[in-house]
């Protein structure tokens, strides 16, 4: 087998990666003296991905919303068992997620990391879906979107997903709707497994101080398929500019108001390096404006106008990307105007040079931070490599953004035109 190596001396670290047959890649970052191992199996496959032309054919299959979610409950449970249980007498922490664009299975262990690895590689290859336990599924996932229905939190920021975007899969929970997942059956659900769980569509990373030729031998003899096969399309409606509605609001049980407004970003094809070059930079922009060492954030913080929980985050993904602020605030209307007047106050006078250097290398050094983390390097390194980077080019994207270009993309990217608000407020009586 041929083991490719790439050094990124930078930040002395090591990256072996092995090609399968199947088109599956896998990779190994080891940690030298590190306690705890990590290991993910994860797929290209998310909660967006509602509508598709699969392999070999010509029709485009719509599938349930939430499925991609109900699958990988499904994967947990084996003809012989709960995976989980398998896991635990390992003494390993096993997990799973499912995201807009990918779905994840992992564990962390500090012994028997063999054991678990030929665990994860066999169940996530091997599903065992009966109609029966579909059925019985439907009644637990319920019960978790009835949950999350009644998350301020989560409420608020799917509810600004649905300002921004009228028609896009983005704007629905992950996990579907109670109606949704009653459609989802057996047969859609290994349609979906046999399209999206193929390995070409599928990566493998490991972290932690392992031998990464025993380990990514243990791929090449672990995985079932030999078969390379040719791309899934994809199907997502045409992007319109603009956004849906500008202000949406509901009534929760909360003691104080819950928000989240940004921006929805107008995407120029951004792919690879390029794509974390603006993740980045528009990360750094939202520090600059409302960032724990922003003079904006001070000034709202001493009104009283916001608490610890306000936070800020950029996402971005080959077909929709969004700007987030949010927390909790007695006022979310007034700390709305106080961003946008700052946004616009920026825009009058100027970005400041000193102010972008020093949250730059702030980030640079939170980045460098993370790879102290077996977790947080996998948690990194999985979405970039969907979007066709590796992670460690996060240290590179700091050394080219330059403060022309950060102020190219905050005069584009903060516009008042594609500004919505969220806003969960208290029921009354409460």
């Amino acid at each position: 087998m041929e083991i490719k190596k790439i050094e990124y001396s930078k930040i002395n670290e090591e990256l072996f990666m092995y090609e399968h047959e199947s088109g599956l890649k896998a990779f190994v970052i080891p940690k030298k003296g590190y306690s705890k191992k990590h290991a993910a199996f994860a797929t290209y496959y998310g909660s967006v991905n509602n509508k598709f032309i699969a392999p070999y054919e010509n029709d485009i299959t719509s599938v349930p919303d939430g499925i991609a979610h109900f699958l990988e409950h499904k994967l947990f449970e084996q003809k012989d068992g709960s995976v989980m249980d398998k896991f635990s007498m390992t003494g390993a922490s096993p997990n799973a997620y499912t995201s807009f664009t990918h779905t994840v299975y992992l564990f962390s262990c500090t012994d028997k990391f063999d054991e678990n690895f030929d665990m994860l590689l066999d169940y996530v290859q091997n599903p065992y879906i009966t109609e029966e336990s579909v059925e019985k599924e439907k009644g637990i996932i319920g019960q978790e979107i009835r949950m999350y229905e009644d998350d301020p939190n989560w409420r608020a920021f799917f509810n600004l997903l649905g300002a921004f975007y009228k028609e896009h899969p983005v704007r629905i929970d992950i996990a579907g709707t109670v109606e949704s997942i009653s459609k989802i059956n057996r047969d859609n659900l290994l349609k979906c497994y046999n399209t999206f769980y193929h390995p070409s569509n599928m990566v493998i990373v490991v972290v932690g101080d392992v031998d990464p030729e025993e380990t990514l031998n243990k791929v090449a003899e672990g995985i079932k398929s030999t078969e390379h096969k040719p791309e899934i399309k994809r199907i997502f409606p045409e992007s319109h500019k603009g956004i849906n509605k500008d202000y949406v609001e509901q009534n929760l049980s909360v003691s104080i108001p819950i928000f989240q407004m940004g921006f929805k970003d107008e995407l120029q094809g951004e792919k690879g390096f390029d794509s974390l070059k603006r993740e980045v930079v528009i990360k750094l922009l939202l520090e600059m404006i409302v960032g724990r060492s922003s003079s904006l954030y001070n000034e709202l913080y001493e009104e009283g106008l916001i608490n610890s929980s306000f936070d800020s985050d950029y996402t971005i993904e080959e077909d929709y990307a969004f700007s987030m602020i949010g927390g909790e605030s007695a006022e979310p209307l007034k700390v709305k105007n106080k961003i946008l007047e700052e946004i616009k106050s920026l825009k009058s006078k100027g970005l400041d040079k000193k102010n972008f250097d020093r949250i730059r290398n702030a980030m640079r050094g939170r980045f460098i931070k993370q790879l102290n983390s077996v977790e947080k390097i996998s948690h990194l390194f999985i979405p970039a490599y969907f979007k066709g980077s590796i992670m460690f080019d996060y240290f590179d994207v700091y050394d080219k953004i330059t403060f022309e270009y950060a102020n190219e993309v905050f005069l584009k990217h903060f516009d008042e035109d594609n500004f919505a608000l969220s806003v969960i407020k208290p029921i009354k009586g409460d």
